[in-house]
């Protein structure tokens, strides 16, 4: 029976390697601490395979941040900027290049293909001398085999590391990454040399850009970097792995073209098309792994489809050559559902996290040797049904209003240049105003009222009164600073997401579903099991207190329809964008109570916009044509004194940035520090911009604190790029993540420098 998980979820069941890691930088534990955990979660993952049957199990899967970064620390690619003068790569230098440090910024953070994960983008350059600096691929396989246990150990494939490189600091952009190729393959030949001596018979190369539009030249790139492989891969068995999409003809001509190559693994999850590519021809006496079980969402498998399609495939490679594997890594999965207590049973028996996904796996690899589970596979033919058929999931008045909106456009009546007269008049706020993005610090405090709450052990009316006290406090805080655009805070808020998902119809929670951000930090993504309506306002009583506290203005916040889509687990049995058309009816009526309630300035953050782009060119239009529509939605009813602000986070958008402009936000913020202001090279090359902008003028996923000089520099660069009247200042991202030691500092320089700026620019004129 050939089964295989492509990679598995780290963080634990129950989060233990965030704790750990937390407790670590805070100094409050030792490295051997830290390390211990970590090895704990490895054993106890690599034993529930074994003991689920998996025969292909992976290694080297977890990481203490992230996997491209420890790619970067095995290839030794340090930026020059941490100090590191060789041997082995040790947590300092690790941490420092994902979260910097009191002297150096932390390396730049984007999302991994379309998912909620953010690798740490590594910086190449002519320059970079790259070493054998970490041996951690070689030594978790060790340690797995030390328990009995053969492993899989997954390596970033080489030609998929350089392209999701960057150019370093002071390299030219146009420089090729791919010409890299040959200084890195020498490291990838001593660690593969490593691993067959320690025994390993698979090795697994993740190359997840072979499902994008390559160009010729790129795809030349994976021919010749496993020719060059070929000799030192003999002897071992070769899987390459790729994830998350169809992959191209012609990439997928390529790659089972590869030299020296066992097997090929694909998404058929996401990757329908690719059956097609299989079907029309895969190279004889090759193994196929075929991932039929979702990595990316938490719907129980249909055996019975799977099974299906797994034996139209044994018809094409032959029985001993198919292996039943999920469709990518688990780790964009939550862990395990044996610790959800509090679904009821129907719901529950709708869903498999990544637990019961490597049972999935094991159960089909049985099935397809003649050895089915009939309990196993009737109680999955019955939740199937129940599914389909339950009335919970559908609500005729939601589907019939989502299906108006297909056929028109919504916009707001009056062009942007007249908005913001109109808005300007009314909030009257200086050149270059300044504000957050929305959340404060959640402190620990804060964190334990919303649990005693949740929990009923605290009345409404103390909760209440405690978080007013929270809003009051950060409103004084904000009017101490002299911020111009003030925000509550967000105290009552566990998730942007789950927040407004609690609140909505069709949602189901978990209490353990944690799924990996980046490093430390987890999100819970909510469950969109139905169809989605707003039963009563959601945010109007804490904006309308917060704003009676203050005479400057006070955003409502609100989370867009596509980022509270891209950031759930979404359901599976209708197209995105009509889950999508449901939440952006949802969040209108906000939008416009909020208005009623007197709130002049609604923030409806998009955070997750360029995240859901599809990998793909030719299906790009399409979901920036409904994710935009979905946007204008929201607000279409408001007046023109109401202004509309909207955010995005950690991406590359410059792709997108007409898209975002037919977004038609009065203002928009965005991040751009970290990024290496990497956005304000759109508006260089003649974009024009006429909505309000507020690029983010320093990273808050760091704890560094900003100078004033080093902010009003920013301002400055901005100010080559923007009209004076258009922008704004602003951190990155929200403040909930920092504590208050960072964030007052950080603003009152923030501040600091628009007043510096403002002043430079009067005694111009």
């Amino acid at each position: 029976m050939a089964s295989h998980i492509v990679g598995y979820p780290r963080m634990g069941p129950k989060r233990e390697l965030k704790f750990a890691l937390e407790s670590f930088w805070d100094g409050k534990s030792t490295a051997e601490d830290l390390k211990k955990v970590a090895a704990d979660l490895r054993s106890s993952i690599w034993k529930q395979m074994a003991d689920a049957g998996i025969k292909y199990i992976p290694s080297n899967t977890f990481a203490y941040y992230d996997q491209v970064l420890d790619t970067t620390a095995m290839l030794g690619a340090v930026p020059s900027r941490y100090g590191w003068n060789g041997g082995e790569i040790g947590f300092d230098t690790y941490f420092s290049m994902a979260r910097g440090n009191a002297s150096v910024p932390a390396m730049e953070m984007t999302k991994w293909f379309d998912t909620n994960y953010h690798f740490i983008v590594p910086e190449l350059g002519p320059d970079v001398n790259f070493s054998y600096a970490s041996h951690k691929a070689v030594d978790e396989y060790k340690e797995a085999k030390a328990l009995g246990v053969d492993t899989v150990p997954v390596l970033v494939g080489p030609v998929s590391y350089l392209l999701l490189s960057k150019p370093a600091k002071g390299v030219e952009k146009s420089f090729s990454l791919l010409s890299l190729l040959e200084k890195i393959l020498p490291i990838y030949k001593e660690v593969v040399t490593e691993l067959k001596a320690a025994g390993a018979s698979w090795i697994q190369f993740d190359e997840p850009t072979l499902v994008k539009d390559l160009d010729s030249h790129q795809l030349h790139a994976f021919t010749s970097a496993y020719s060059e492989l070929e000799s030192s891969l003999s002897g071992v068995n070769v899987l390459i792995e790729t994830y998350f999409a169809d992959v191209p003809a012609k990439a997928f001509k390529t790659l089972t073209s590869l030299k020296g190559v066992t097997g090929f693994g694909f998404d058929l999850i996401r990757g329908t098309k690719t059956l097609d590519l299989i079907k029309g021809g895969f190279p004889s006496g090759k193994y196929l792994f075929a991932g039929v079980v979702d990595g990316r969402n938490i719907w129980a498998n249909d055996l019975a489809g799977s099974l299906s399609i797994l034996q139209s495939l044994e018809a094409i490679v032959g029985k001993d050559k198919l292996v039943v594997s999920t469709s990518c890594s688990l780790l964009h999965t939550a862990v395990d559902l044996v610790n959800e207590t509090k679904l009821d049973k129907e719901l529950k028996s709708w869903l498999a996290f990544a637990a019961q996904k490597v049972v999935e796996v094991n159960a089909l690899a049985k099935a397809l040797v003649g050895h089915q589970d009939e309990a196993f596979f009737s109680a999955n033919a019955a939740a199937q049904a129940s599914r389909k058929s339950s009335p919970r999931v559908t609500n005729e008045a939601v589907q019939k209003a989502a299906a108006a909106l297909k056929g028109s456009d919504h916009r707001r009546a009056t062009n942007v240049s007249a908005r913001l007269d109109a808005q300007q008049k009314k909030l009257n706020l200086p050149v270059l105003p300044t504000t957050t993005i929305g959340s404060f610090p959640q402190t620990m405090e804060l964190r334990r009222v919303r649990r005693e709450y949740k929990a009923k052990k605290v009345s409404e009316e103390n909760y209440i009164n405690s978080i007013k006290e929270e809003i009051k406090k950060v409103v004084k805080l904000q009017e101490e600073l002299d911020i111009d655009v003030l925000v509550h805070g967000e105290p009552e808020r566990n998730d942007m997401v789950e927040y407004f998902g609690e609140q909505l119809s069709g949602f189901a929670f978990t209490v353990n579903g944690w799924v990996q951000s980046y490093g430390s930090r987890c999100v819970k993504p909510p469950i969109i099991y139905g169809d989605v309506s707003r039963p009563k306002p959601m945010t109007v009583f804490w904006s309308s207190m917060a704003q009676s506290m203050t005479a400057r203005p006070m955003k409502g916040m609100l989370t867009g329809p596509v980022t509270i889509l891209n950031w759930s687990f979404v359901r599976n049995d209708q197209p995105r964008f009509e889950t999508c058309y449901q939440i952006a009816l949802a969040i209108k009526d906000e939008v416009e109570d909020l208005e009623k309630a007197g709130i002049n300035v609604i923030q409806i953050d998009e955070a997750a916009l360029r995240e859901g782009l599809p990998l793909r060119k030719s299906e790009e239009a399409f979901y920036l044509e409904w994710a935009v529509h979905s946007f204008r939605i929201t607000n279409c009813g408001v007046q023109d004194t109401t202004q509309v602000h909207t955010h995005m986070c950690y991406s590359n958008f410059n792709d997108i940035i007409h898209s975002i402009i037919d977004m038609d936000a009065d203002v928009i913020t965005i991040e751009n520090s970290r990024s290496d202001e990497k956005l304000l090279s759109v508006f260089r090359e003649g974009v024009k911009y006429g909505a309000g902008i507020g690029p983010g003028v320093y990273d808050i996923h760091s704890p560094r604190i900003p100078s004033t000089d080093e902010i009003a520099d920013r301002i400055n660069k901005m100010l080559q790029v923007l009209e004076t009247n258009i922008l704004w200042v602003n951190p990155d991202c929200g403040l909930k993540t920092r504590k208050y030691t960072e964030v007052k500092p950080a603003l009152l320089n923030m501040v600091a420098a628009a007043k510096l700026i403002r002043t430079q620019l009067a005694s111009a004129k």
